[in-house]
């Protein structure tokens, strides 16, 4: 409040035009737009299992070698190296020693007979043939 040059007092009143109903929804979209956006490029947790997921395979060579998957993707199918379809042998005795379940296949692409490992302690013997793997 402020006095005149006169000795009246007066107030300036600051007004707002009204806002048009389209233009808060286009606003409010934007903001729900940017806080998804924000989501989808910050990895969660959910992104990956932790730890290594090992396997044993023969190589086309006949030679015994070690395979292994440290902090794989989850949610995605992995062909597993070594074992996939150039090698008429199946990889054999998974050990998931990651924090999420592990889904076996017997063929690639997670196709075939599955076998689910448990977290951290899961491992199966030679007689589980395998080719491909998902973690959820």
């Amino acid at each position: 409040m402020r006095t005149g040059r006169d000795g009246q007092r007066w107030t300036r009143h600051l007004s707002h035009p009204q806002e048009d109903p389209l233009t808060r929804l286009r606003s409010a979209f934007t903001a729900v737009l940017g806080a998804a956006l924000l989501l989808a490029a910050v990895p969660g947790s959910a992104s990956a299992a932790s730890g290594q997921f090992r396997y044993s395979y023969e190589t086309v060579d006949g030679f015994e070698a070690s395979g292994f998957l440290n902090n794989p993707p989850s949610d995605r199918c992995i062909n597993l190296h070594g074992v996939g379809e150039d090698n008429p042998e199946p990889g054999h005795t998974p050990q998931n020693r990651t924090d999420a379940w592990a889904t076996v296949f017997t063929g690639t692409d997670c196709e075939g007979d599955s076998f689910r490992l448990r977290p951290r302690t899961g491992g199966a013997s030679e007689r589980l043939k395998l080719r491909s793997v998902i973690f959820n």
